[in-house]
């Protein structure tokens, strides 16, 4: 879970299809994959980032939204899965990826029907995203871009270091939602050298803190989504109360924290680059 929004994702994963063996690990039978049909946001990114374009048979309807998806430039134009069945049939894909790919209501509907099926686990941590990309790099007849975008993260990561210098940073959302540790922000924030508020505070993964809670808290950061930097609703609106108003904060696209992907490292530089802005002007004063 990397924050609030991941919960309310549909995730299409497939159940109940009988599946070739070996398909988590492995392209299909025949060689390279044709006709892919991605059934899961976070498959969307692994897959629009690694396989060849006329590959991809089809992916979700969020796999386009810039706000959601960090490779949604590259999903313009493909073919969109709308959660049937019926599609899948029609396209007779040779691999279809999920998170994971193997419970789902359009497969139950598909019973009987063999496919290739590649099953990615929820990446929490940087390591993870490593293991998904290789697994879909393999699986998608690729392996060679995947440890060249692997390579590519670490070398941008390393010279990034840890700007954060021990101080405390929440990461607050909309309607006082705070993630917590063992996600994918909690890793980033570590990786940073931040010290997330949740965990000083042994809250889950996903708690809710208000205002009063935040203020008494007294962090040095708040970590924001940058669609809550203006009041839409009633739920930014709560991020924008006076009292803390004066927290110094960090902002980042949700499309680069709500799945394990490459958007990992956009994510870091971003903190990186707002850290030492924020410092600077600390210094200044």
């Amino acid at each position: 879970m990397a924050s609030a929004k991941l919960l309310a994702l549909p995730l299409l994963a497939l159940g109940g299809a009988a599946l070739w063996a070996g398909a988590p690990a492995s392209a299909p039978p025949s060689g390279k994959p044709r006709r892919i049909v991605s059934i899961n946001l976070c498959a969307d990114q692994l897959v629009l980032a690694l396989a060849d374009r006329d590959q991809i048979a089809g992916v979700t309807r969020n796999a386009t939204s810039t706000e959601m998806s960090g490779e949604a430039a590259k999903a313009r134009g493909l073919p969109v899965i709308k959660n049937s069945a019926e599609q899948i049939l029609a396209i007779d894909p040779d691999l279809i990826v999920g998170m994971p790919a193997s419970r789902s209501a359009p497969m139950r509907a598909l019973k009987g029907h063999k496919y290739n099926l590649l099953d990615l686990d929820t990446a929490n941590t940087v390591d993870e995203i490593y293991a998904s990309i290789r697994q879909t790099a393999t699986a998608v007849g690729h392996p060679e871009r995947g440890e060249a975008l692997i390579a590519n993260m670490q070398a941008r990561l390393a010279r990034i270091g840890k700007p954060g210098g021990g101080k405390v940073a929440a990461y607050y959302q909309r309607r006082g939602f705070m993630t917590g540790t063992g996600t994918l922000i909690d890793d980033l924030m570590q990786r940073m050298g931040l010290v997330n508020l949740a965990a000083k505070l042994d809250k889950p993964p996903l708690s809710q803190l208000s205002i009063e809670e935040m203020v008494a808290a007294q962090p040095d950061y708040l970590i924001v989504e940058s669609a809550t930097d203006r009041i839409a609703d009633q739920g930014t609106e709560m991020l924008h109360h006076p009292a803390i108003a004066n927290i110094p904060r960090i902002s980042i696209p949700q499309a680069w924290t709500v799945c394990g992907s490459s958007a990992y490292v956009q994510a870091a530089e971003g903190m990186a680059t707002q850290l030492a802005r924020l410092q600077d002007r600390t210094h200044a004063r």
